[in-house]
């Protein structure tokens, strides 16, 4: 029984560095997203 809840603390944990890490990459793209945006609309500008 006890290994049962290892491995379900072991899931939960698991969902939780993998939930982290998405947002945190999604965060990265969005951040890239809008500086290549400003660059492009620097260059239409000049």
């Amino acid at each position: 029984m006890n290994n049962k809840n290892k491995k379900a603390k072991t899931a939960t944990s698991r969902e939780e560095r993998l939930k982290a890490a998405l947002k945190a990459n999604m965060a990265k793209r969005k951040a890239q997203t809008r500086a290549r945006a400003a660059e492009a609309n620097k260059k239409e500008k000049e």
